[in-house]
């Protein structure tokens, strides 16, 4: 972020704090032909304060050849029996910095990568995250309904939670 605006790290920790503790999200890129891939990847938590995310990889996988062709990505993450909905919007890289893969390295991972870090070919791909979008329901099934029989007998909209858009670069 260039300019410190409080309500934007405000919004950026209730993101992290929304995202920490879904272990998988669904990572989308660009094919060759120009349609949209999604795959289900697992961030194990990791999120950086400016709210940018890791994942492990095989370097020689088809979502980085996407990536190197085309680096913008999406990554959607969703706790339906939370009501929590995260889109992230920004581009990707691929990163080989031993010292990060150490330091992000967690032992569930040895069931994608059996050699753990002695993996030849592992890697990071990192998510510079440059647009966010959240929705944070009540996750209360009765406050949900609630909300909606409200908004059908008085005609208002239902009080679907919380609806933030967050630009972080």
């Amino acid at each position: 972020m260039t300019n410190f605006d409080p309500q934007n790290s405000e919004n950026i920790k209730k993101l992290i704090e929304m995202i920490k503790d879904i272990d998988f999200a669904m990572l989308t890129t660009v094919d060759e032909d120009g349609t949209l891939r999604s795959r289900p990847m697992s961030t194990n938590g990791e999120v950086e304060s400016n709210g940018d995310v890791w994942f492990f990889t095989y370097g020689s996988s088809h979502k980085v050849i996407e990536i190197n062709r085309n680096h913008q990505v999406n990554v959607s993450y969703s706790a339906p029996n939370k009501q929590r909905y995260v889109s992230l919007s920004g581009s990707a890289e691929i990163v080989r910095d031993r010292q990060k893969l150490e330091q992000l390295w967690q032992p569930q991972l040895k069931a994608w990568f059996p050699k753990e870090l002695d993996e030849p070919d592992i890697a990071l791909l990192k998510m510079n995250v440059q647009k966010a979008e959240y929705w944070d329901s009540p996750s209360s099934v009765v406050a949900n309904a609630i909300s909606f029989v409200k908004a059908v007998t008085t005609g208002e909209p239902a009080d679907v939670g919380e609806h933030e858009k967050i630009s972080l670069k």
